[in-house]
């Protein structure tokens, strides 16, 4: 598992990132993260639904109940267009960062 703090910077990136190809529910975001990352990334449900809150909020995501016959009733979030501008800046900020300091880490430093 990583640390805490590197899966706290990137949530939110990871969140808008799973909702790009479709809507999807809170515990199928959960599940995804933490079966695609092999367990090495993981999310209590309990703090993946304040992240989708913060995002629903900040109109990057829009959220809709859906009730299907024979289930639970379940919130369906969606990236919004401005959702998907932040998301692609986003990637470009994390790949530009993560290169950097994959730079750093391999330089000798006198």
């Amino acid at each position: 598992m990583f640390n805490r703090e590197l899966k706290k910077g990137s949530a939110e990136m990871l969140v808008l990132s799973f909702l790009e190809g479709r809507p999807r529910h809170g515990y199928e975001i959960g599940k995804l993260i933490e079966v695609q990352s092999k367990k090495r990334i993981q999310f209590r449900i309990a703090s993946l639904y304040p992240i989708l809150c913060r995002l629903e909020q900040k109109g990057l995501i829009s959220g809709r109940w859906v009730e299907k016959p024979g289930e639970r009733r379940r919130r369906y979030y969606r990236l919004t267009s401005e959702g998907r501008r932040v998301l692609s800046h986003q990637r470009s900020a994390w790949q530009e960062f993560v290169a950097t300091v994959n730079q750093l880490v391999g330089a000798k430093h006198a």
